[in-house]
């Protein structure tokens, strides 16, 4: 019998995906009601591959819009000097109304930001939210940021976006430059911007990592790196049946099987949608796809949850109150809801060795996708003996980086197909070593290695650091509201996902488990199908007639 070709199913897929996104974009575009002047200045010998990318991401964005103007200079023109470009490629956008300038090419992930800029400069629109205008309306003083993003970074196109739209709502003020550190490595080193994004304004770092829209202009307005933002009035207030906290693939899944079960229900992420699945470089073996790079992944998810539930993104929840309804604050609104479902999902396991926290995002990463681009060629250390360890060490190898794998113990953890594949791309591994001290001064220059079966302590100069060791579960929230947690550290709950809080569930790796992603979306169906069945017909209040009975 012959076997189905799975690999062109994919490619199938992949392509109507990618035919109705143009067919969307199109259409967004020629709907703008401004025209959008760009300006774009090159070198013949300065980063030609980056400028020859731009070239084609604009040409192929001008193929379906007329409303997109390109004039294009050498370094050495009269403009570059009138508008201050010393970098090829340099884009400005509209530059007789807005000083945005990009500084690399609007690639990978980055492509989305560079869309972005062009709809709302052609409709003249943020969306921002009331409370970010708040906040905005009090910047009075020249603001001029630069962000440091890369193409491989998940995490970067919402920074950028934030940006944005403080430039195009206040271009009085506000100057913006993102920077490709790809492009530009020597102004990545000036500001040590090795792990993306990172957020400066006038000179002073106001950010590290992506944050909420409000947390972003709050930082902007105080010129620090803000991290919680409090609205000074009530939010908006929403009634639902079920809140999801965390929109990974258990939230993502369980908001599709609670609507389909006629649960009214919203979904709340104070990050990126996908959780680590988002930065994970490869996906193997999920079901009906055999190999998939891990965004993607999360963007048919994301897709797909979107035909069912609506997502509010980039709203951390502060606060939950039990009660009938249960209120969920978040930064932007508060929530009235009759059942929570805590999907909160699991956070990187910090190595612990000395000058960890003094060099995170000066060396030591934990996000290879994000951060390995501006290692290539470069010495660095993946930290771990698991699957995600070993991954990390093969991408970072395929990307060009001098890696070793440092493992505490004598053997590893991960499937055999992956150190099958580490011992043939020759990737050294230090056995029963541990990092036990980071050290440098501006960025990482050595790190102190010990042999916990010798006993030998040796130094040995590196100037990247990946740590891959594992999750902790993201289980803050639930112990503010006093949910009970295994001993592992885990929220406890019984075999329908049901918490010590009458109302409150969870699901996915903030349980514990195997912590796979089909796991994971499998718990939060489960979880989805108990609540559905819960608020028909209340465990806690057949118990508490139960027992007024007794």
């Amino acid at each position: 019998m012959d076997m189905p070709d799975f690999s062109e199913t994919d490619d199938r897929a992949r392509q109507a995906m990618l035919e109705q996104a143009e067919r969307e974009l199109r259409e967004t575009l020629e709907k703008m009601p401004h025209e959008i002047s760009l300006i774009l200045f090159t070198d013949l010998v300065i980063n030609e591959p980056f400028n020859q990318a731009t070239r084609q991401v604009i040409r192929a964005i001008r193929e379906l819009s007329p409303k997109i103007g390109l004039r294009e200079f050498n370094l050495g023109h009269e403009m570059a000097l009138k508008h201050h470009a010393l970098y090829a490629p340099t884009l400005l956008f509209d530059p007789e109304n807005y000083h945005i300038r990009w500084l690399g090419a609007p690639m990978g992930k980055e492509g989305l930001t560079f869309v972005e800029a062009l709809r709302m400069i052609g409709y003249g629109q943020t969306g921002l939210s009331q409370e970010s205008l708040k906040i905005l309306k009090k910047i009075q003083e020249p603001r001029d940021i630069k962000i440091f993003v890369s193409p491989s970074c998940p995490y970067c196109p919402q920074q950028a976006v934030n940006a944005l739209k403080a430039a195009i709502e206040k271009p009085e003020f506000i100057t913006l430059e993102i920077i490709d550190v790809q492009a530009n490595p020597d102004l990545a080193e000036k500001y040590a911007a090795f792990s993306v994004p990172v957020t400066y304004a006038n000179e002073v770092l106001i950010a590290q990592g992506a944050q909420p829209e409000e947390l972003f202009l709050s930082s902007l307005e105080k010129m620090e790196q803000q991290t919680i933002y409090i609205p000074e009035s009530d939010a908006e207030q929403v009634e639902t049946d079920l809140v999801i906290v965390g929109g990974g693939p258990a939230g993502l899944t369980a908001g599709i099987y609670a609507v389909r079960s006629g649960l009214k229900t919203a979904i709340l992420e104070k990050g990126a949608l996908g959780g680590q699945v988002a930065t994970t470089p490869e996906v193997d073996n999920y079901p009906g796809l055999t190999s998939v790079g891990g965004k993607a992944l999360v963007d048919l998810m994301v897709s797909h949850a979107l035909e069912y539930v609506q997502i509010f993104q980039g709203e951390p929840v502060v606060d939950i109150q039990p009660g009938e309804p249960i209120e969920v604050v978040t930064t932007r609104r508060k929530f009235l809801t009759r059942a929570v479902l805590m999907a909160t999902g699991a956070n990187h396991r910090p190595l612990g060795a000395k000058g960890e926290n003094r060099f995170s995002g000066k060396g030591v990463s934990y996000c290879a996708t994000c951060d390995g681009p501006l290692f290539k060629g470069k010495r660095v250390l993946v930290v771990g003996g698991g699957d995600s360890a070993v991954t990390e060490a093969l991408h970072l190898h395929h990307m060009g980086v001098k890696v070793s794998l440092v493992h505490r113990r004598g053997s590893l953890r991960a499937q055999e197909q992956l150190t099958k594949n580490l011992s043939a791309n020759n990737i050294p591994v230090l056995w029963n070593t541990e990092v036990k001290k980071i050290d440098g001064e501006k960025r990482i220059a050595e790190v102190l290695l010990y042999n916990n079966k010798t006993q030998e302590t040796t130094s040995l100069p590196v100037e990247g650091v990946f740590v891959a060791i594992g999750y902790e579960p993201a289980v803050e929230l639930a112990k503010k509201i006093g949910l009970e947690l295994t001993a592992g550290g885990f929220i406890k709950r019984d075999g329908r996902h049901r918490t010590n809080l009458p109302g409150v569930y969870s699901a996915g790796d903030v349980e514990g488990g195997f912590k796979q992603i089909v796991t994971a979306a499998g718990m939060g169906a489960e979880a989805a199908l108990s609540i559905f069945e819960d608020l028909s017909n209340p465990y806690w209040k057949r118990e508490g007639a139960d027992a007024a009975a007794g």
